[in-house]
């Protein structure tokens, strides 16, 4: 690992007056070689990097504690002071790097991924925007404030979000229905709020895409992504394949679910429970019992991956379980400073805890393998080939299950994820769908929104009915934060499960050993290589339209067949 030199970690970087002299001292520095740019450019990294670390630390505690008012208050005075002036800092940076003669002397091998984005970054910065931008963050934590103090009062308890999904795996049909009646109730207390922050954001966003000289938010989104490989029609071509090949499958697996159930109509309390009876599956009780077992199925599969897991029990690296006023979902975040990931998720005990759990140590390995380079930049990927790493290892993990469950239940889990694997990409496709038409139509109504939301789940959704709930399947929406916080950012975790479903079957035809090494050879590419070339370096093609889509389904659909029921 490279040690920084340029700036110290003792340095506050939540406070712009300490930042400020150095910014200036990179944008004053003279430039008479080769050599003087690429020393310009570790250097920026040294620095960019504690400043990211600074927020991500704010963003991690503020995340943890969505109650805590100082927690709060320091992410959002990081946010307004901060990172504004680090925006057009950068952007200074930037045009000072694209525009030296001594850019196109760098090799290009190295530096061109680099460059590239570096003047996409020039050409899309608009000083106007920056407040624009501070503004939507703190809209977005507003979001996180409010989805994260939601919680039901359920059989004598108060329980959170994640808590209550334990009771839509219960065999007590009635109880299911009276568990999910009480979050779509809760959920229902807050849609007019959720709708409120949506509406501003989706004005903000409009107003950044005009002035940086976009007709809308949806194509300056897609080049502020530096989505260089693919374009808008491309995301359509994904649609209609999931349409054509995937929706199909859902649905038949749904017309299965209910059968085996014997209900007719499927309800939306019917999803997650085991269709032969048996008890919900519970691979830990503890959040220490899952890491103490993850620990054991990453050391069988590859030391060197074990080894950086284990590291992330020191340091303050792990926030698993849930708890009144943690914000929801799951991430794993890079300190990128000190180099050591973070992961945080809300852990009730559920298979899907699980899968959450060794999803988020695919990205913690893929920092850990890319964390030797010196440009930042590269010290991150593509989102479409970070969510490969993260995915991949989802399906690598199936041998070890039994560190989890006995053999049957084993069985049940590679089935269970393996056919959620067709309602998530159905759901992606929604989503992403669903934004194209937000920010295509940002003048639209609220009552536009939703009649748009439930046509996109007429073309993607399965078969449960809704009837006497059509006000929450109309708002269900509201639970996928990438639509508030990270536009267009969800698409990724479909092209990336195209991918992770290449890496599985070569792990499965070549064996593993040859699969995982393929892997970790990507990941440490980290993002120094067009997107691709990562893929090729794993193994994977870079595609999803019908026809490669079509070949991953039939090998998912082979293996549901060879598994016992």
């Amino acid at each position: 690992m490279t040690t920084a030199t340029f700036v110290s970690a003792d340095l506050d970087a939540t406070k712009w007056e300490n930042l400020a002299p150095l910014y200036q001292s990179l944008l004053e520095r003279t430039l008479n070689c080769q050599k003087c740019l690429e020393k310009l450019l570790l250097d920026r990294s040294d620095l960019d990097a504690l400043v990211s670390e600074a927020g991500a630390n704010l963003y991690i505690t503020m995340t943890r504690h969505t109650d805590d008012e100082a927690a709060n208050k320091a992410y959002e005075a990081f946010v307004q002071s901060v990172e504004p002036e680090h925006k057009k800092a950068s952007f200074e940076l930037d045009k000072k790097v694209a525009e030296s003669p001594h850019a196109e002397k760098l090799d290009q091998d190295r530096y061109g991924v680099l460059l590239r984005g570096t003047r996409t970054s020039v050409e899309l910065f608009r000083e106007e925007n920056v407040p624009i931008q501070t503004e939507l963050a703190l809209l977005d934590q507003k979001y996180s404030q409010v989805v994260g103090a939601m919680t039901c009062d359920f059989e004598g308890e108060t329980r959170t979000m994640p808590q209550m999904q334990r009771y839509l795996e219960d065999q007590d049909r009635e109880l299911r229905e009276r568990a999910w009646k009480t979050v779509s109730d809760r959920r229902m207390q807050d849609k007019d709020t959720l709708d409120e922050i949506f509406d501003e954001m989706i004005g903000k966003r409009h107003q950044i895409a005009l002035n940086a000289g976009f007709e809308n938010f949806r194509d300056y989104q897609h080049a502020a992504m530096q989505r260089y490989d693919y374009t808008p029609d491309d995301c359509a071509t994904f649609h209609q394949a999931i349409e054509e090949v995937v929706v199909p499958l859902r649905r038949k697996l749904d017309e299965e679910r209910a059968t085996e159930l014997g209900v007719d109509p499927m309800r939306p309390w019917d999803g997650a429970v085991d269709v032969k009876g048996r008890d919900p599956l519970r691979p830990f009780e503890t959040a220490d019992e899952l890491v103490d077992r993850s620990s054991r199925a990453f050391h069988r599969m590859d030391e060197e991956l074990a080894g950086y897991f284990d590291s992330l029990r020191e340091g303050d690296c792990l926030d698993l379980a849930t708890r009144k006023g943690k914000a929801p979902g799951g991430y794993q975040y890079n300190r990128d400073f000190s180099r050591k990931p973070f992961i945080f998720m809300n852990a009730a005990g559920l298979h899907r805890d699980l899968e959450t759990m060794v999803h988020e140590a695919g990205h913690a390995f893929h920092s850990c393998l890319s964390d030797h380079d010196p440009i930042l930049a590269y010290r991150h990927s593509p989102i479409e080939f970070a969510e490969v790493a993260s995915m991949s290892m989802e399906l690598l993990t199936y041998p070890y299950l039994d560190e989890f469950y006995d053999d049957n239940e084993a069985n049940r889990a590679r089935r269970e994820h393996l056919e959620a694997m067709a309602r998530t990409l159905s759901w992606i496709a929604q989503v992403d769908a669903f934004q194209h038409w937000i920010y295509l139509n940002p003048t639209h109504t609220r009552e536009d929104r939703r009649a748009q939301w439930i046509s996109l789940e007429n073309r993607f959704g399965g078969t449960a009915s809704w009837d006497g709930f059509e006000d929450a399947h109309e708002h269900t929406w509201h639970r996928q934060l990438h639509i508030f916080g990270i536009p267009f950012y969800y698409i990724e975790y479909g092209i990336a499960q195209l991918g992770a479903l290449q890496v599985w079957l070569n792990a499965k035809r070549n064996g593993e050993a040859s699969a995982i090494k393929a892997y970790k050879e990507a990941l440490g590419l980290g993002g120094s290589k067009p997107l691709p070339q990562l893929f090729e370096a794993a193994g994977c093609r870079f595609d999803f339209g019908p026809e490669i889509v079509g070949e991953l389904m039939d090998a998912v659909t082979e293996e549901l067949e060879s598994l016992p029921a």
